[in-house]
């Protein structure tokens, strides 16, 4: 590789890396070319962006990039590395589990999502119980509205009885 073609390659991981907020490094030596092929049309279908990158060039764009710290980073990228970029933390973390039914790859060999760093494969359940934003969105909804809703509940199944005290329109005051 040229060093001009060298140089595009950095400064467009440089780019990708600073406008993707959670991003997966991954180990996939030992798929072959169908199986390859069948996880990128499982990553383009679930807007995942797979790239197989070459760890001297990743190391170099993220010593470049001095929007985040990477440097815990550096020392998984050894041997074949793909790279996974995604707009929701937890989906890689998820095709990765679905994949791996059926293969022994790809293994995860670090994580950067919300900013925080994950190293080794162990990490990976951790990594797919994240809930998005949207998600947490949705539960803090449902236990804004728990209680009222269980108040509206309480009213209906009483049937309009307020404490205990039924008054008709019968009744005259004494």
């Amino acid at each position: 590789m040229k060093k001009e073609d060298k140089s595009k390659v950095i400064d467009s991981l440089v780019e990708q890396l600073a406008n993707n907020t959670h991003f997966y490094l991954t180990d996939v030596s030992s798929l072959n070319a169908v199986k390859t092929s069948a996880l990128r049309r499982i990553c383009f279908t679930k807007n995942i962006q797979m790239l197989v990158v070459k760890n001297s060039l990743l190391k170099l764009a993220m010593e470049r990039s001095t929007a985040k710290e990477y440097q815990p980073l550096l020392g998984s990228l050894k041997g074949s590395t793909a790279i996974m970029f995604s707009e929701i933390g937890s989906d890689p973390a998820k095709l990765i589990k679905e994949f791996r039914l059926k293969n022994d790859r790809p293994l995860l060999k670090a994580a950067y999502v919300e900013e925080c760093i994950y190293i080794g494969d162990d990490q990976l359940d951790v990594l797919a119980s994240i809930k998005s934003k949207n998600e947490m969105i949705g539960e803090i909804l449902g236990l804004l509205q728990s209680p009222a809703k269980n108040v509206i509940s309480a009213l209906k199944s009483s049937g309009g009885k307020l404490a205990g005290i039924v008054k008709t329109l019968s009744e005259k005051p004494e």
